[in-house]
C-alpha cells in the first residue's frame, strides 16, 4: 500500500530540510513524497534539488496553502494522502507504517492520531497537546475535529468528494474533514499516538484578526456544506484548545 505525503510550501529554507527528512526517514518501504512550492526565492527551490529523484515536487506561484495541497493531492497516486507542513517533522520513523497498519486493518476512509505543538526554537519542549480521542462523527457537533497534519485521507475520498477549497483562507482544512467525515459520513480510525510535531505559528492562531477570521470561516464550513452545527458547536471548537495546554 502506497501512502502519499504532501507538503506545501513557500519561502520555507530555514525548516524544510528537517521535514523532508523525518519523510525520507520513514521506515515504510511505499512513501511518495510530493512538495508543492509556491515560487519560493529564499533557497528553498535549491534544497529541493538536492534531494533528486527521492522527492517530487513543483515551484510556482500558487493563490495560497489550499491550493498548493490541492495541487499536491492531485500529484499523488498513493492509497492515502497524508499532509505535512513545511515546518513540521513526525516524532518517530514508524508513523507511516502505524498508519499503512491502520488503513489495512480497520479499512476505513481515513486514520488520524495526536499531535504535539512545540516550540520553534527548542523542539523537544512541548507547548500544547492535541489529544483527540476515539472517533466519533457527532463529536463535530461538540466544536471537535482531528488535528489536520496528523490526518490521512484515502484518494478515492478526494477523487469522490473533491480537495480542498481554495476560497478560505484559513479554515480550508476543517471544511474539508467536516465534508468528509460529517456530511458524507466517511469512516475514520484512530491512532491514539502522537503522530505529528508541529511547530507553533500557525496562521489562524497567530493573532486576535485571524483568529476571528477563523471563526467566521468554521461557520461557513457548515453553510457551505448545508449541515446546521448546534447553537454552541463553533464556541465549543476554539474553547477546546484550553484542554490542549492543560494536558501537555
Amino acid at each position: 500500500m502506497k501512502i502519499s505525503i504532501v507538503t506545501a510550501a513557500y519561502n520555507s529554507a530555514a525548516t524544510i530540510k528537517d521535514t523532508i527528512d523525518s519523510v525520507l526517514s520513514q521506515d515504510y518501504p511505499d512513501i511518495e513524497y510530493i512538495v508543492a512550492d509556491g515560487g519560493s526565492k529564499d533557497g528553498t527551490v535549491e534544497i529541493l534539488k538536492t534531494y533528486g529523484d527521492k522527492i517530487k515536487w513543483v515551484s510556482e506561484k500558487d493563490n495560497g496553502i489550499y491550493e498548493a495541497m490541492s495541487k499536491g493531492v492531485k500529484m499523488a497516486t498513493g492509497h492515502a494522502v497524508g499532509i505535512i507542513g513545511a515546518d513540521d517533522f513526525y516524532p518517530n520513523n514508524q508513523v507511516i507504517s502505524k498508519v499503512a497498519k491502520a488503513f489495512q486493518e480497520s479499512k476505513a476512509d481515513s486514520v488520524y492520531g495526536d499531535l504535539y505543538y512545540i516550540d520553534a526554537v527548542d523542539t523537544n519542549k512541548i507547548v500544547r497537546s492535541w489529544k483527540s480521542g476515539k472517533y466519533d462523527r457527532n463529536r463535530f457537533l461538540n466544536g471537535w475535529m482531528p488535528p489536520h497534519t496528523a490526518f490521512f485521507l484515502t484518494k478515492a475520498a478526494y477523487d469522490t468528494y473533491g480537495l480542498y477549497d481554495t476560497s478560505y483562507r484559513s479554515a480550508g482544512d476543517y471544511e474539508l474533514m467536516l465534508r468528509m467525515l460529517y456530511r458524507h459520513k466517511l469512516s475514520s480510525h484512530y491512532i491514539p499516538e502522537v503522530l505529528m510535531n508541529m511547530r507553533v505559528g500557525g496562521s489562524s492562531n497567530a493573532s486576535l484578526k485571524n483568529r476571528i477570521r477563523a471563526n467566521k470561516e468554521d461557520r461557513r464550513a457548515w453553510v457551505d456544506n448545508g449541515i446546521e452545527p448546534r447553537w454552541y458547536t463553533l464556541y465549543a471548537k476554539p474553547l477546546s484548545k484550553i484542554f490542549q495546554w492543560i494536558l501537555k
